[in-house]
């Protein structure tokens, strides 16, 4: 379990609308601006979706608030108090986009090292495993598995870290419709439980599906934040859809 003392409040101590609070976080590569003034919070027990296009600055702003990518300025507050760089592995996980840990060993050998880092029992195992169809591939190695049960592997990872706060760079990239259904209830039923999740998504049909609210992101600003009916409400279009009012906001 991670360590929650400290200069870090446990998330018990958490009031009931902010776990996680990022404010005016600014980044720059040379004269160029990849977050301006992003602030937004997340809440104990939801699915927040950082929504944009590619290049909009999600998976800048992933690194950022993992504490992997150093701003320029802007702080990250957890439940009301800062939360240094070096603690935020404590309660933030991160599980970026494309990855293959550990690629030479078979998914069944990366499944059993988490678990056993973070002293899973076999049953939650088991359930992570099945959670998300990862069985018929439990004895390939993790580099010749196909690019959406390699997707599926990093989704049964994040089920086995017990972080508050999980953050998930394209959790659907290399799932076809139906999967992408089935890993969105996964991940609603994770949330559910009272686990915070964040997740990086591009395709807005996906984000509508799976969030309870959304930040949105265009060339590293934050446009809105809200659920789609305060979001619908900015816009000024009723009862728009997600890709409406991205397209209205941005």
């Amino acid at each position: 379990m991670p360590d929650l003392s400290g200069d870090v409040p446990s998330s018990a101590s958490a009031t009931p609308s902010r776990l996680c609070e990022i404010r005016g976080l600014h980044k720059r590569y040379d004269d160029q601006a990849a977050l301006v003034d992003v602030s937004f919070t997340a809440h104990p027990g939801e699915v927040l979706g950082l929504i944009g296009p590619n290049g909009a600055g999600k998976t800048t702003l992933l690194e950022a608030v993992a504490g992997l990518l150093a701003v320029d300025a802007g702080e990250i507050l957890w439940c009301g108090r800062p939360l240094s760089a070096r603690r935020r592995n404590d309660v933030i996980f991160y599980l970026p986009d494309g990855i293959r840990p550990y690629a030479d060993q078979s998914a069944a050998q990366v499944i059993s090292f988490f678990a056993d880092v973070y002293g899973r029992p076999k049953r939650g195992v088991a359930d992570a495993v099945a959670a998300v169809g990862l069985e018929p591939v439990l004895h390939k190695g993790v580099r010749a598995l196909s690019k959406g049960f390699a997707r599926r592997l990093i989704l049964a990872i994040g089920l086995l870290t017990p972080h508050p706060l999980l953050l998930m760079d394209e959790p659907f990239d290399g799932l076809d419709l139906r999967q992408t259904r089935e890993m969105a209830s996964v991940l609603r039923r994770e949330a559910a439980r009272g686990r915070t999740l964040a997740l990086a998504i591009h395709q807005l049909a996906d984000a509508e599906r799976t969030c309870d609210r959304f930040v949105l992101l265009a060339a590293g600003c934050v446009r809105g934040s809200g659920t789609l009916t305060e979001l619908s409400a900015r816009s000024g279009i009723s009862d728009a859809n997600l890709e409406a009012i991205f397209l209205a906001l941005t």
